[in-house]
Formats: structure tokens, C-alpha cells, sequence
């Protein structure tokens, strides 16, 4: 008879040297409570399909056959593959007669096939034990097959003025945020413009196509940022900070080409005064247990979009940028985050949003002039806001340690 599917317990991650262990800032009084918490809603949130799982032995190759996640252009090794020797063998260590294994990984575009022949088991499984895979091309919404002849596929999983709208969020910055809407309708007469505004005490803006929508004082960017792009109707919105400045660079029909042109993008990034500040993300999820590893590397980023060198995919962009309205209506930017966030976003949303780095659109910066005030608010002593963001990402994303590099 046959044997049922085996589950297998994923290992520990590793972190990355110099990462924020996140287990310590939790306070020590409270680590036993919030850990149980976070172990009993990462069980509610995880799906059976998820779970690694094993097929038996019986072809008699032992593989994966649900729960290998791989991470995009990683490489990774396949867990548990061994071959097991027939019954009809005179040796635990002896296969009879011809033994050959094949491993074939389909890409889609092509094949790489795998052939391991020995008469030796424990050969065998020292080869398989050193097979790994790595994806040639990043997507976070395909999976590659990966089979052995006659047998169930090993699935392996990888983890864009009439359509454009503009949000801001604004705090403080009037002067600012004049001269951005200024600049704004010299190139984009018509284009509707959405603003947040949870300054202390608020101004009113006025103008053709200007949406203006008060919040209670300081609850911060990423309350903004819900309560603007909740008033979006248009298939796209343009992200800009208040400080920001349009220029003749400033092409946003440029960055709807893109999208339109790879409709599987959510997001599509500018430069900022020609700097792109584009950044990938390293995900190992570790086991249940610990949690997982993330490191964050500025600067990186995987391929470029075919017919726009210009343009690469990467985890997360400045806060220039282009997105698709109802995909991040989906996935919103979480409010607990008020000061100390931007990346946070592009965490939340790895392997569900698919982003993009474009240098040739860029915005310009107006030169620094906040006040005592705004800076009070935005740079809060004492380090409280970026205590509690790695707590969050404790408790929230489930990790146990993250590096910003």
C-alpha cells in the first residue's frame, strides 16, 4: 500500500551579520505574552498548503510536493529529497540493476535536466542532498514544476489626465505644498490632486480639481496616505511627498506606459533628483518557531522590464511613485506606522506586490525649511517610534530578525 505524505518541520533561518535581533526589543516583562500572542496568530493566519510536505518514498524518490517557497533569484536547496532502495535489494547501500534518477526543473522558456546514475544509494543521496534551485527570471506571481519521470510535479513557488490622479499628504509644510501644486498645474493643468491634511491647525487649499480632506491633528503619514488613497477613482494615483517639486522631467504618462505595457505591475518608482532610492528585500521564513530573516539591501534590484532598460524590478522605491488604485486599496499602508515608515510598506507587501525602478521620470526637491514644529513631530526623541516599528515586525511579520543594509 502506499505511504501517506510526510510533514517536515522547515529549518531556522539564518540572519544576516550585523541584523536587529527583534526578540530583544521586546521588554522582558512582556515577552512570554507577546511571543504566545504572535505564535497563536501566525497559526490562524498560516494555510495547510503552506506546510511543507513530503511524498513517501514510493517511486522510491522521497521529494517535496507542497510548501517549497523560493525566494526570486535565490538560490535554494530542495528539502527532502532521498531515494530509497527496493525491497528486492541485497543491501541497504546497493540499488539493482540500472539506477538513474532524473530531476527536471521546467522554467517555462526551456529545460534543465538533471541525471544522477550510480549503482552506490548512498552516493545517490549525497548528490541529491546538494541539488539546489534558483529561478532565471523574477516574478512574484509564477511558480516553476519541477518533476521526476512518471511521478506527481514538485511545484516550486516564487516569491503595474484621465487615468492618473495625485496624493499627498501634507503636515505643517503650507509653503511647501503651494509650491508643489504650482508647479503641478504648470505641466498638469486639469490632473485631480487628492491631500490629506492632519496639520495642527489646518489651511484651508482651495483650487480647480483640489480635494482637500481634514483629518484630526498628527495621526500620522500612513493614516494619510489611507485616507487619500481611499478618495482615488482613477485606475492609477501618483504618489509625491509635499516637499516634492515637478519638473520637465516629471513625465507621468511615461510612467503609465510602463504600466500599461506590464499590466502584471502594482507599482511603478521615480527618481528623486535622479536618485531612485530602490531596494530589495531578502526574505528567509525560517521556521514557526523563531520566525524569519529579513534583510533589506538599498540599491538592489533583480532584472530589467524587457523593452525599458530603464526600468528594473526590485522590492521597493522611493516615495516617487506610480501605483495601480485597486490593488493598494487592497493592501493599504498600516496606520500603527505614523513617523518612521516607507519600507515598511514594501514589507508588508512582499511576494503580492510586484514593483518597479524607473530612472528616466524624475521629480525635484525643494530645498529643506521646516519648522521647529514639524521637526518635533517628524523626528521624535527618545527612539520610541523606531522601538515600537521592530516590535512590530515581531509581532506583526512574524521575524526574528531584520538588517537594514
Amino acid at each position: 500500500s502506499r505511504l501517506a505524505p510526510v510533514p517536515v518541520s522547515p529549518r531556522p533561518c539564518t540572519c544576516q551579520p550585523g541584523s536587529v535581533q527583534l526578540k530583544d526589543r521586546i521588554p522582558e516583562d512582556q515577552f512570554d505574552k507577546v511571543y504566545q500572542r504572535r505564535k497563536e496568530e501566525f497559526e490562524k493566519t498560516s494555510s495547510e498548503l503552506s506546510k511543507l510536505l513530503l511524498a513517501p518514498p514510493n517511486s522510491p524518490l522521497q521529494y517535496p510536493i507542497q510548501g517549497f517557497t523560493v525566494p526570486p533569484l535565490r538560490r535554494c536547496p530542495i528539502p527532502g529529497t532521498h531515494l530509497t532502495a527496493p525491497q528486492v535489494s541485497t543491501s541497504p547501500d546497493q540499488v539493482h540493476g540500472d539506477s538513474l534518477i532524473y530531476i527536471i526543473l521546467n522554467t517555462g522558456d526551456g529545460k534543465a535536466e538533471l541525471t544522477v546514475e550510480s549503482s552506490s544509494l548512498k552516493l545517490l543521496n549525497a548528490v541529491l542532498a546538494s541539488v539546489s534551485y534558483q529561478s532565471s527570471f523574477y516574478h512574484v506571481h509564477t511558480a516553476d514544476l519541477g518533476r521526476s519521470p512518471n511521478h506527481s510535479p514538485l511545484t516550486l513557488v516564487h516569491l503595474y489626465d484621465s487615468q492618473v490622479s495625485i496624493t499627498i499628504k501634507t503636515f505643517l509644510r503650507y509653503d511647501n505644498l503651494k509650491e508643489l501644486l504650482s508647479s503641478i498645474r504648470r505641466f498638469y493643468p486639469n490632473i485631480t490632486v487628492i491631500i490629506a491634511d492632519d496639520s495642527i491647525e489646518p489651511e484651508k487649499i482651495t483650487g480647480e480639481n483640489i480635494h482637500q480632506y481634514i483629518m484630526p491633528p498628527a495621526q500620522g503619514w500612513f493614516a494619510g496616505r489611507n485616507l487619500a488613497v481611499s478618495q482615488v477613482t482613477t485606475k492609477y494615483f501618483l504618489w509625491a511627498d509635499d516637499d516634492f517639486i515637478f519638473s520637465q522631467s516629471t513625465k507621468i504618462e511615461k510612467m503609465v506606459e510602463v504600466m500599461e505595457a506590464v499590466p502584471e505591475l502594482d507599482v511603478v518608482g521615480g527618481s528623486v533628483q535622479g536618485n531612485t532610492f530602490h531596494f530589495s528585500l531578502e526574505y528567509d521564513k525560517g521556521d514557526e518557531t523563531e520566525g524569519g530573516c529579513l534583510y533589506r539591501k538599498s540599491h538592489g534590484r533583480f532584472h530589467a522590464i524587457p523593452g525599458y532598460p530603464q526600468c528594473y524590478l526590485t522590492s521597493g522605491v522611493v516615495n516617487f511613485f506610480l501605483a495601480r488604485t485597486d490593488c493598494i486599496q487592497k493592501s493599504r499602508f498600516d496606520p500603527l506606522l505614523k513617523r518612521v515608515a516607507h519600507s515598511e510598506f514594501f514589507m508588508d507587501g512582499l511576494g503580492s506586490l510586484m514593483v518597479a525602478s524607473c530612472s528616466h521620470v524624475s521629480i525635484g526637491h525643494q530645498p529643506k525649511k521646516n519648522s521647529n514644529q514639524y521637526n518635533k513631530f517628524r523626528k521624535p526623541t527618545g527612539g520610541s517610534e523606531q522601538a515600537f516599528k521592530y516590535q512590530l515586525h515581531f509581532f506583526k511579520n512574524n521575524l526574528k530578525c531584520i538588517k537594514f543594509g
